[in-house]
């Protein structure tokens, strides 16, 4: 049996600088929808909330690591429609489905019930992309996956806060 980590010497880019936020739009109809066109741009927006997302094997986050980028973020307000397609740092990462179900976890749990996301490996990134992709977007599997602790643990353990 292999012990050890998959990619023990991940490359670790260089954060871009963040910008700041627009403050929170005041609606003067609490049952409205809440549109958020009123930022410069969405996938920046969707960005950060998922920038922060600790790797499951290293000390560095999805975008330290450029597993996500602002590219990868695809949203249709109109719709209510977000897509995250994210590259694993290796092409078979054992923790691709682990990594995807965080970034599920962190927009359902950031985002207004309204959205759709859909999370998805970059073609070619990983050996076995379907499969991957398949899991992350059955809600089934994923509601399967969220009664498991061991796995949520995981997932609230790369959701925390880092303190940088």
């Amino acid at each position: 049996m292999v012990v050890g980590l998959i990619n023990a010497n991940p490359v670790v880019y260089e954060k871009k600088e963040r910008r700041p936020r627009t403050g929170p739009v005041v609606l003067e109809d609490e049952y409205a929808v809440e549109s958020i066109d009123h930022l410069v741009n969405f996938s920046l927006t969707f960005l950060h909330h998922i920038r922060d997302i600790k790797d499951p094997e290293h000390p560095y986050s999805l975008e330290d690591l450029k597993v996500i980028t602002e590219d990868a973020i695809e949203v249709d307000d109109k719709r209510s429609y977000v897509r995250v397609t994210f590259t694993p740092t290796v092409e078979h990462c054992s923790m691709a489905t682990v990594i995807g179900l965080c970034l599920r976890v962190k927009l359902m749990r950031s985002l207004p019930s309204r959205y759709k996301v859909d999370i998805r490996v970059a073609p070619g990134t990983h050996a076995t992309e379907a499969a991957v992709n398949k899991q992350l977007n059955d809600k089934e599997r994923v509601a399967a996956a969220l009664e498991n602790p061991n796995l949520v643990g995981m997932v609230d353990d790369c959701l925390a806060p880092s303190f940088e």
